[in-house]
């Protein structure tokens, strides 16, 4: 016969004394605890997102391919066209490729606007290690 107590309500379960150790009275919630951490990750993450829209979201600096020409089995010259905010300045990362779609050379073009125009028309030569076939602009990011 099990041992129970006059105290004990009879829907609680009874376990008999020393056999399943010390219970655990039912756990505080911290609700601040949990409110500052979760504003932490959410101030990390808004700046984590932050930085990279400004590293690579900005959609002022657009760059526009207009031709590539002068094709040699050491150079392409490609001319494109920037998009700035006025009086600004881009830095554009230039490529070539071969015909079979490996990049056979690249380049770093910075331009600046002439104080209060948005558009850039540039000119610029990408050194190869094969003959290219294509020149492009992968992409404009602010100058600096």
């Amino acid at each position: 016969m099990s041992e129970t107590h006059a105290t004990v309500a009879a829907e609680a379960p009874a376990f008999p004394p020393g056999r399943y150790g010390r219970r655990r009275e039912p756990g505080r919630r911290r609700p601040l605890l949990l409110a500052l951490t979760v504003t932490v990750l959410l101030a990390v993450l808004g700046l984590g997102a932050a930085k990279l829209y400004y590293q690579y979201g900005d959609p002022e600096y657009q760059g526009e391919m207009i031709s590539y020409t002068d094709i040699t089995d050491s150079r392409v010259v490609v001319d494109f066209r920037v998009t700035v905010p006025p009086g600004g300045s881009a830095t554009c990362l230039l490529r070539a490729r071969s015909h079979d779609g490996a990049q056979v050379g690249s380049a770093e073009a910075t331009v600046t606007a002439e104080p209060g125009q948005r558009h850039i028309r540039t000119r610029q030569e990408v050194p190869t290690s094969a003959r290219p076939f294509i020149g492009e602009v992968l992409r404009c990011r602010p100058a600096g």
